[in-house]
């Protein structure tokens, strides 16, 4: 696909992120059920139910420019889903899978807040008030997320994780 305006790479921006989302829609439920934390749990249950709306978003915008909502293939989600997929069929102690999987889905997040902080520059440029106002909101819930899993992190999981390394260092 030639990319010849501000317009075709917003569009195409917009198909590369609709199929991240989906990716994602996949491997949250995955990810909760793997998670031994319970308010991992519920973190990854409640970006899952975000996640859904995001999806919902981009189809609006793509319906409000006249596009079919069809993604096309996001590899750098592929690779970071396929991190976490790895983390997840790894055998180890259940704190430090659960600081494994906040570390993968931080990496998750980045990404996201990255496509989406792009996306609503080219909206903005492209007088998309419409577009800019549903990818704002999508922005600051990757971003909220993000922080969310850096409580966690920081809460106490990441503590665990250490306490397991130290307990086999100290036998």
């Amino acid at each position: 696909m030639a990319l010849e305006s501000l317009n075709e790479l917003f569009v195409n921006e917009l198909k590369d992120v609709l199929n991240a989302e989906k990716q994602l829609v996949r491997a949250l439920p995955k990810m909760a059920k793997v998670a031994q934390s319970p308010e991992l749990q519920q973190a990854f249950k409640k970006h899952l139910a975000e996640t859904e709306g995001h999806v919902e978003r981009l189809e609006r915008i793509f319906g409000s420019l006249g596009q079919t909502a069809r993604g096309k293939q996001c590899k750098g989600m592929e690779g970071l889903v396929e991190e976490g997929k790895e983390i997840m069929q790894e055998d180890g102690a259940p704190e430090v899978i659960d600081a494994a999987l906040i570390s993968a889905a931080q990496r998750v997040e980045h990404y996201e807040i990255a496509a989406y902080g792009c996306l609503r520059t080219y909206a903005q440029l492209l007088g998309n008030s419409e577009a800019d106002r549903l990818l704002e909101q999508t922005l600051q819930e990757e971003e909220a997320t993000d922080k969310a899993l850096t409580a966690l992190g920081e809460g106490g999981i990441n503590q665990a994780a250490a306490a397991v390394g130290a307990e086999e260092e100290e036998e």
